[in-house]
């Protein structure tokens, strides 16, 4: 039976605004992302779920929070859809990155999928966590509509299961925080439905300064 996973970005954090990678560190949502995750849950109220899943990291967790109460449903943690552990360059822009660690930084830009950022994890090895936390999801709601918020990192790793992008390839795609993201997963493999639909963000967006 074929399983719908509804995937959200959590809200925007002031480290997102000011391009800083994040990975496990904790960073609330800031004043943009919490009105992001309120829409999102007026969004999603007129969709019926299952259950409602959110990484285990406080920016995830505080914008399930805001469509838990909307829908109903209690937050259960899924730690497999934490956000990559980016190592030394975790609280670094790219660019303090190149500049601190410019061999690190010319293997994160290459995407070389073995590199670990000496303390952090691999592309391959996030990939596969990835992809075995949302085989778990698959495996305990089979047939049933559910509900995720995770990361970026998440996000871009389930792209690219769905719609047959190496790790190495660059990304081509935008992961804009709080839109919505569905897929189909049954016997057949991955399937992409809709990505990247922001139309309940619509009102929130307007009031941004870009």
């Amino acid at each position: 039976m074929p399983t719908r996973i509804c995937f959200v970005r959590h809200g925007e954090t002031d480290w997102n605004a000011e391009k800083r990678i994040q990975g496990h560190i904790d960073v609330p949502l800031n004043e943009t992302g919490r009105a992001q995750a309120m829409a999102t849950a007026f969004g999603v109220a007129h969709h019926s779920f299952a259950a409602l899943y959110a990484s285990d990291l406080g920016r995830a967790w505080q914008t399930a929070q805001a469509a838990a109460e909307r829908l109903g449903l209690d937050v259960r943690p899924a730690p497999g859809l934490r956000e990559r552990n980016y190592g030394i360059f975790q609280g670094l822009t790219a660019e303090e990155g190149a500049q601190l660690h410019p061999s690190a930084h010319a293997r994160y830009a290459a995407r070389d999928t073995g590199y670990d950022f000496e303390t952090g994890e691999s592309l391959h090895s996030f990939a596969d966590r990835v992809v075995a936390g949302v085989e778990w999801l698959v495996r305990h709601h089979a047939g049933q509509t559910i509900l995720a918020v995770s990361h970026g990192g998440v996000l871009d790793i389930i792209y690219r299961k769905a719609t047959g992008r190496t790790l190495e390839a660059p990304r081509d795609f935008k992961i804009p925080n709080c839109a919505l993201n569905w897929f189909v997963i049954d016997a057949h493999g991955w399937h992409l439905q809709s990505w990247a639909d922001r139309h309940h963000l619509e009102r929130v967006l307007e009031q941004v300064v870009e």
